[in-house]
């Protein structure tokens, strides 16, 4: 199984990026909701050691790399660690937020694609929506969630490197996570981004196959269509 490439046989490091603790809620359309969680795949040069496990599913050698960000636009969390191969739902999986989560030390919701679970705390779209409410919630879901899309332009557009790293693996985390605060503290101090960001599908991140619902997360978004969407 492919390993992280930060801090070989320690899953419990991570970076977290936090700007003076500031997680917004965000109200757009889901009331209550911390944060939107997507992937993307940052390019490297091909590495010298475990060269396969950075290939990802469109052939090319990468970082597949976890954000969760807030209303504002703000990177709230950042995984770089994981190699291009790595599906995004280990990822969140194995990542110290997942855990936090779990046990229930932030209130709240995350929103995703049907490339994650659907969890008591992470919403993902219906796979097949009835007519009227799933429709309407998988719509209200998929506009809060174009959002990630606008900020990870945002974020390769500052910083035209992230096209392509030509370093190794392990300092390619680390210029990723450099970006990510530089970022934040842009977007903070109001700087305007150099070109307009692409907010359309990141090309670089695959969309995986849907997930098997978990029966506990499906019951609390049927709770959520039942209560907003009719």
């Amino acid at each position: 199984m492919p390993q992280n490439c930060r801090y070989q046989g320690d899953q419990n490091v991570m970076y977290d990026v936090v700007i003076l603790g500031l997680l917004l809620k965000f109200y757009i359309y889901f009331q209550g909701s911390q944060a939107c969680i997507d992937g993307t795949h940052i390019p490297i040069i091909a590495p010298s050691v475990n060269e396969g496990d950075y290939v990802n599913r469109k052939s090319f050698h990468s970082i597949n790399v976890q954000i969760i960000y807030d209303a504002a636009n703000i990177i709230t969390n950042v995984e770089a660690k994981w190699p291009g191969s790595v599906h995004d739902s280990q990822i969140f999986r194995e990542c110290t937020l997942s855990t936090k989560f779990g046990h229930g030390e932030f209130t709240g919701y995350l929103l995703g694609d049907r490339g994650y679970p659907c969890l008591p705390y992470l919403l993902t779209p219906y796979p097949d929506p009835e007519p009227g409410p799933q429709q309407r919630y998988n719509l209200a879901n998929c506009r809060t969630r174009a959002r990630i899309e606008m900020t990870i332009g945002m974020l390769k557009a500052r910083f035209q490197c992230l096209q392509r790293l030509r370093v190794t693996p392990e300092r390619a985390c680390d210029i990723i996570v450099a970006c990510v605060i530089l970022h934040n503290i842009a977007t903070i101090r109001g700087e305007h981004c150099p070109s307009e960001p692409n907010i359309s599908s990141d090309p670089n991140h695959e969309h995986p196959d849907p997930r098997t619902d978990i029966q506990d997360g499906s019951a609390v978004r049927d709770t959520i269509c039942h209560n907003h969407f009719f």
